[in-house]
């Protein structure tokens, strides 16, 4: 039998789709009327904190990396000379008011027959060169897509995403990096024109009551938008509290290996010194020595899906460096790489009723 040669974009039907928009409710937490939460990042990830925050009933934004230049994206920017719209789409559909409606479904399809594009990159790019303007070929997007929240570039320059792994070797290009062979210790942006901060990205994280690193690819999804220069200000005048969900699984090339630790340093060595309130780590049982955590690492099989190793002395070094972490069983049976939507939504409920609650 022949493959449908319509196919929806299988990283967005089924993890964040779990979470409903009508979850939403008021469960007596405290949190004032509609807080505004700013995810920062791109891809799956912060498709997963839209959605889960939407349910919550926040008021959301997503700030959203321009560094992006594989798959469709890629041969859309090299080809077409356009912005990235890969990870913006992936925002805008998590952000859609209706998961099933036939429009949202179609803005999702990935046609194998023409070079692996989906209909949203297209539709982006197609507004993009029509309006002249990115942004308002999002804004286009959101008014079809009926977007419960906005999304914004981080930049509208033409920017690269260079790196350098552990052993001093250097990568250019996202794609590259996030398949590297060893993991990344250093990643930075190159602009030919210069890279400039989009205005209303910095403002949704000044308004924010509260702001979400991801989850998804540390260097080449989150990071990236703190090398943006206002970025890191723009945090630091805000008056939200900065949240950031580890990633559960030691999957991608440029973080493997990492543990807990490592990932809070990253985004300490990169601007968040000082910036970063709370940070969310998984583990499936208590907290044990990492001598302990290590020897059960070792003993899995060469081909299992290995956890973010998190051990007692992961988690002090974090607290130590005025981090409040929340340590919780996010594991997710049917795609053990991402985060359980609801483990990580009640998380996020008890975070966001502690730092955003009405004051007594």
């Amino acid at each position: 039998m022949a493959s449908d040669p319509f196919k929806l974009d299988p990283a967005l039907t089924s993890t964040f789709n779990i979470i409903a928009p009508n979850d939403a409710h008021d469960d007596g937490s405290g949190l004032h009327a509609h807080p505004k939460v700013v995810v920062v990042g791109g891809g799956t990830g912060a498709s997963l904190s839209i959605r889960t925050l939407l349910s919550l009933g926040m008021e959301v934004a997503a700030v959203v990396s321009m560094a992006d230049d594989g798959g469709s994206t890629g041969i859309i920017r090299k080809e077409a000379h356009v912005s990235p719209p890969g990870d913006v789409r992936k925002c805008l559909g998590a952000m859609a008011a209706d998961q099933n409606d036939p429009f949202t479904h179609a803005f999702r399809y990935r046609f194998e027959f023409a070079r692996n594009h989906t209909l949203g990159n297209l539709m982006l790019s197609a507004l993009e060169h029509e309006t002249g303007s990115f942004p308002e070929a999002v804004r286009i997007c959101e008014k079809i897509l009926k977007a419960r929240g906005h999304v914004y570039p981080s930049t509208l320059d033409n920017v690269t995403l260079s790196a350098m792994d552990v052993n001093g070797k250097m990568l250019v290009g996202q794609a590259l990096a996030s398949h590297s062979e060893h993991p990344l210790q250093r990643v930075w942006l190159v602009a030919n024109e210069g890279c400039h901060p989009y205005d209303e990205a910095l403002q949704a994280i000044r308004e924010a009551d509260a702001i979400v690193l991801g989850p998804g690819s540390l260097f080449t999804s989150v990071i990236p938008n703190l090398l943006v220069p206002g970025l890191l200000d723009a945090i630091r005048e805000s008056k939200g509290k900065t949240i950031f969900p580890c990633n559960v699984s030691d999957a991608d090339g440029e973080t493997h290996g990492f543990s807990a630790r490592d990932h809070v340093e990253a985004l300490l060595a990169h601007g968040m010194r000082g910036l970063l309130d709370y940070a969310v780590i998984h583990s499936a049982t208590s907290l044990k020595p990492l001598s302990v955590v290590q020897k059960q690492l070792d003993s899995l099989p060469p081909d299992a899906i290995r956890p973010v190793r998190a051990s007692i002395e992961d988690v002090s070094w974090i607290q130590n460096q005025g981090i409040r972490v929340y340590v919780r069983n996010l594991s997710n049976a049917e795609q053990p790489m991402w985060h359980n939507p609801y483990a990580w939504r009640q998380t996020l409920q008890e975070i966001l009723s502690q730092c955003l609650s009405r004051p007594m």
